[in-house]
Formats: structure tokens, C-alpha cells, sequence
């Protein structure tokens, strides 16, 4: 577990990283000073990085020919998600007033800044993409299409918010483009920014595990202290969103969460660094949990 936790915290370092310097190229003499911090803001401190952490965990077991091209996918990937967070928070939406344990990023600068920053924040992914990609532009289309593909419709994270917009709506849709795109995406970006044959493969993996995801979110939501968890609970019920939690009840849930990590581990394609993925994946998905429950398991 030490190469493991080694592996951790080197992807770890990376990402930090490469967000800083995707950051900074909106901090250019001349640009809306309170736009650029509330940029800053929505992407600093971060949370888990999951998603970003996922990607580059694929291009290191399929041994990337290009480290570079991996660490802007991942940064594109988790600028993105930032900016779903921002435009989940808005009062349109779910009207939340914190987000990572600090205030959203409409309670700091106002929903006139939020908007735009969460606007920004997509361009700004884009353009990441596009700069890290340059020493391999063969890869660029389809690292746009994939990546793309997971944001916009029919059955992107916009499509996933929009949902909540339908009068109905199947658990299965919801999670599917609600948290399952973007993690699709980042396996799928990852395999193909490391150069491999058939990256479609790796779709399975993160499909399941946006979808293990969701469900831990779902029960996080209904468990969890809010001061801990950094956002607001009992959301999906007061909202009426859908919920795993709500189809399957709280035994149901972890049921299916279980599972899913399971179908996750076990679709990994073959390649270099299959067994230390699967450990790594294993490790994390044990950490999607709400400690409450996590204690109970143990």
C-alpha cells in the first residue's frame, strides 16, 4: 500500500499543479480583478479531485508515452466539474450557501459573478486543453470530442442538471449524466491521451464508478453532518431529486454501491498497470462513503 499511497499523492501534486498554471492564465493584466478571484476561489481549495485523480491513474496503468497531454485532460476534466459546482449552487438551482466548506461561490461575489465565473470556467477547460495537448495534436480531436461529449447534450453534466428541470425523470438517466459523464470521460481521456489502441474500453470503469459516486453522494446527503461533509444535507428530499437512497432505501444503496465498485474493479481492460490500479481504485472507492456508514461496515 506504500507504492499506492505514493502513487496517490504524486497524482495529487501533479493536479494542484497544473490547475495553478491553468489559473494564472486568467490573471493577465487587464482582466475583471473580481472575476479572476472568484475563479480563484471556485477551483482553491479543492476537494477530492476524484475525477482529475481517475485520469491520470488510467494514463499511468496504460503507460503514457506523453505525460502532458494526460495532465491537461485532467485539468480540463476537474475545470469543468468546478464549474458545474458553481452553476449547482446558483438560487436557480439548488440555492446552496456553502460549497467545500467555505460559501459558494454566489454567497462571495453574487450570482451576477458566479455565473459568469462558472462560464468562464468551461472556456478556461477548453483552452487548457487545447495549450497541454500541443505535443501531440493528433490527440486533440479526440480528447475534445470525449471530453465535450461529457458536458453538453443529449447526455452530458448540462444534461444531467437539466433533468432536474423534468416534470420525470429514471434514477438511471439522472446519474448517468448527472455524475456518470464526467467520469466516463475521465477514464476514457485518460486511456486516449496515454496513446491506448481502443480507449472506448475503459467507458465501463468510469461509468460505474460516477454512478458508485452518485450513490454515495445520495447517501452522504441523508447521513452526513453538513460542517463535515462542507455543503448543505437532505437536499435531494427538500428539491425532490432523485435518489438512490429514495428508490432503494438506505441497505439498498450501499447494496448497489457495492456492486458498482465491484463491475468497476472488474472491467478494467487489460494493460501495464492493471493490478495496481485496481488496488488504487479499490483504496478510493472505500473513501466515496459517508464515515458513518463506513465505520458500520468496518
Amino acid at each position: 500500500m506504500d507504492g499506492i499511497t505514493r502513487v496517490e499523492k504524486a497524482l495529487a501534486m501533479a493536479i494542484e499543479q497544473h490547475l495553478a498554471a491553468a489559473v494564472a492564465h486568467t490573471e493577465a493584466p487587464g482582466c475583471p480583478p473580481r472575476l479572476a478571484a472568484a475563479l480563484r476561489y471556485a477551483v482553491f481549495p479543492g476537494g477530492a479531485r476524484v475525477r482529475p485523480r481517475l485520469c491520470l491513474a488510467v494514463a499511468c496503468a496504460c503507460n503514457e508515452d506523453d505525460p502532458g497531454v494526460a495532465d491537461a485532460a485532467a485539468a480540463a476534466i476537474e475545470l469543468l466539474h468546478c464549474a458545474s459546482l458553481v452553476h449547482d449552487d446558483l438560487p436557480c438551482f439548488d440555492d446552496a450557501a456553502t460549497r467545500r466548506g467555505k460559501p459558494s461561490v454566489h454567497r462571495a461575489f453574487g450570482e451576477r459573478l458566479a455565473v459568469l465565473a462558472g462560464d468562464a470556467l468551461i472556456v478556461l477547460a477548453f483552452q487548457t486543453l487545447a495549450r497541454g495537448v500541443a505535443s501531440a495534436p493528433h490527440r486533440l480531436g479526440p480528447l475534445t470530442m470525449i471530453v465535450s461529449r461529457a458536458v453538453g447534450m443529449p447526455t452530458g453534466i448540462v444534461a444531467g442538471q437539466a433533468w432536474e428541470c423534468e416534470p420525470h425523470v429514471g434514477l438511471a438517466d439522472y446519474q448517468r449524466a448527472k455524475t456518470g459523464a464526467l467520469f466516463a470521460a475521465a477514464t476514457v481521456a485518460g486511456a486516449t491521451a496515454a496513446g491506448f489502441q481502443e480507449p472506448g474500453l475503459w467507458r465501463t470503469l468510469g461509468e460505474c464508478l460516477g454512478e458508485a459516486f452518485q450513490v454515495a453522494d445520495d447517501l452522504r446527503d441523508v447521513v452526513s453532518d453538513a460542517t463535515e461533509l462542507g455543503k448543505p444535507t437532505g437536499r435531494d428530499a427538500v428539491l425532490g431529486r432523485p435518489s438512490a437512497v429514495r428508490d432503494l432505501g438506505l441497505v439498498g444503496a450501499q447494496d448497489r454501491f457495492e456492486y458498482l465498485v465491484t463491475s468497476a474493479v472488474e472491467s478494467i481492460p487489460p494493460c501495464p498497470g492493471r493490478d495496481d490500479l485496481r488496488a488504487l481504485i479499490t483504496m478510493e472507492s472505500s473513501r466515496f462513503l459517508p464515515k458513518e456508514l463506513a465505520r458500520r461496515a468496518a
